[in-house]
């Protein structure tokens, strides 16, 4: 989504959108109702991090760099003991400062809205077309539709924002699910969308989610906006989601060290809970490591085979696809992000004292969030950590250069490329491996920059 989210009661704006492009819109948590929780939750959010500001200043002021420590230090032993025990109490964020408004508060009361969602109906809903259109989502609908984004959870971690969502310009996806679910599910949208071809049965209700890829759990936001005539629906869904989440820490408990616990699902979901807010945990998932490819088809293509966690999946059917713009859409972007994510690790684990941030255990962070150093100082470190490569006994990450998989017509490939340098230099310089999939028959083609050339053939060929 093209937007920025800026959290009531705060001075901060930050992009929800990958850094190729830019913000259109700013979003905001909204009353719902009127009752003024808006207000409320602003002077709660001022005062906390006010408060925390001041703290903070105190603790970081040149003239208080000893003084802090041996006047303060001891008060900060409960805290350090309490963060050392394992436990399972998520580490705070400080834009969560101020959300407990009341027992008697719901989560809509403040979740993040669009303006135009209110004020321009007609521009809502050529984003709901464009949004819904870019995902295949344009008709059958469910009565239910979840729509989920993804974000980490861990503790005293540098490089968090690596293993959050990168469409989100490393964010989680929450706001960005939050804002889509309830612009889709307003009436004056859905009226301006019918206007345009896009048509959202009054029976079908969005409901926003977040898959915390730390500990494979689906959190469900809004859920008290589900109609009562989808309560079983929602019932239905959380015991999918739950049966799903524990197949999900079983398939990845080996890659953690965990294989002792893969037949005992509360033993292993306390145990990624705890590697989550373990202020000393070094690897609390291995986020993208190991990504090789990137299949641009229906879903039917790879439905069924096993692909391990190294590809990213868009679901796409060219024949919906009327000028080929959602296909633009897709090797201009997505297929670009992908490709920076794929090389990020390859560097890294070629040439990780150039490329890469070093032994994760020696960081010290940089002006808060500039960047860090491995030790006292040097250079700022780039790229990722060996930690998130090695495992301790051997590479976590084959370095490969992204394989991208399209089932479209070879012509409208070919006009992506042309019109767009980026992606030409990609291709033809070979950073990535483009293919065509070939729906009708079992055939795949390779382009270079010296053309197509027939890599699997149809039978007899």
């Amino acid at each position: 989504m093209p937007i920025a989210y800026s959290p009531v009661g705060s001075a901060l704006t930050r992009p929800q959108l990958p850094g190729l492009l830019a913000s259109a819109i700013t979003v905001s948590e909204t009353p719902a109702d009127g009752k003024g929780l808006g207000q409320a939750l602003a002077e709660r959010r001022q005062g906390a991090l006010a408060w925390g500001q001041r703290w903070a200043d105190l603790r970081t002021a040149a003239a208080s760099g000893f003084s802090f420590v041996e006047t303060c230090g001891l008060a900060y032993g409960p805290k350090l003991l309490q963060d050392t025990l394992a436990g399972t109490a998520k580490p705070a964020a400080w834009e969560n400062a101020g959300l407990n408004l009341g027992a008697n508060t719901s989560e809509s009361d403040h979740r993040p809205r669009l303006p135009q969602t209110s004020t321009d109906p007609v521009a809502a809903a050529g984003m709901a077309k464009g949004i819904l259109g870019a995902m295949g989502m344009t008709q059958d609908l469910a009565p239910l539709v979840m729509l989920a984004g993804h974000g980490s959870q861990t503790a005293n971690n540098p490089h968090a924002a690596g293993l959050d969502c990168g469409a989100c310009g490393g964010q989680t996806g929450e706001v960005n699910a939050r804002a889509l679910a309830d612009l889709l599910n307003t009436p004056a949208v859905r009226a301006e969308a019918a206007k345009l071809g896009l048509v959202i049965p009054a029976t079908t209700h969005f409901l926003p989610a977040l898959h915390n890829t730390t500990t494979d759990e689906v959190r469900l936001f809004d859920t008290d906006a589900v109609p009562p005539s989808l309560h079983g629906a929602l019932a239905k869904l959380r015991s999918a989601l739950q049966a799903g989440s524990q197949r999900a820490r079983a398939e990845r408990a080996p890659a953690l060290g965990l294989s002792h616990l893969v037949n005992d699902a509360p033993a292993l979901e306390r145990s990624l809970q705890q590697r989550a807010n373990d202020w000393a945990q070094v690897r609390p998932e291995w986020g993208l490591a190991n990504c090789a490819a990137f299949v641009v088809a229906p879903r039917a293509r790879t439905k069924g085979m096993n692909l391990a966690g190294r590809s990213f999946l868009h679901d796409y059917d060219w024949r919906q696809d009327e000028g080929f713009g959602v296909l633009t859409l897709i090797m201009t972007a997505p297929m670009v992000v992908t490709n920076w994510i794929n090389l990020q690790y390859h560097a890294s684990v070629l040439d990780n004292q150039r490329y890469g941030s070093g032994n994760k255990l020696l960081h010290n962070v940089v002006g808060g969030r500039l960047g860090v150093f491995e030790g006292n100082g040097g250079d700022l470190r780039i790229g990722l950590p060996m930690q998130s490569l090695h495992d301790g006994k051997k590479l976590r990450h084959t370095p490969l250069r992204l394989s991208v998989f399209i089932e479209a017509p070879q012509g409208a490939i070919d006009a992506v490329i042309e019109q767009h340098a980026v992606v030409r230099d990609l291709v033809g310089n070979g950073w990535l491996h483009l293919f065509r999939l070939d729906g009708d028959h079992p055939s795949v083609q390779r382009r270079t920059a010296q053309g197509w050339h027939v890599v699997v053939g149809p039978p007899g060929a």
